[in-house]
């Protein structure tokens, strides 16, 4: 019976094969290690550059509502007016559930 934890490494292409056997001998280790440190390093590889993009675009929103504040958070004098215009519609009654 084979091995569980061997990778079936079979390849459609012979020369594909030979190039990744090769690079595989150069770097020194087996074909499966070789594979195996390649997909690792290209699976890392996304991660950081997802990881890049997201913290830019964090900085990019943290500048927009940075350079926006004054227009999201009502003056005191406003809040005080909005109070007023609420207390000219009276009393307001709860709502009632369906």
């Amino acid at each position: 019976m084979p091995d569980p934890k061997a990778m079936s490494l079979r390849f459609p292409d012979p020369e594909q094969r030979r190039a990744i056997e090769a690079a595989a001998r150069e770097a020194g280790v087996s074909m499966q290690e070789y594979i195996l440190r390649a997909a690792y390093e290209r699976a890392t590889a996304v991660e950081v550059k997802f990881l890049e993009a997201f913290t830019a675009s964090m900085a990019r929103s943290a500048d927009a509502f940075d350079a926006e504040s004054a227009t999201c958070d009502p003056s005191p004098e406003q809040r005080a007016a909005e109070q007023q215009a609420w207390a000219a519609f009276g009393p307001r009654e709860q709502g009632r559930a369906a």
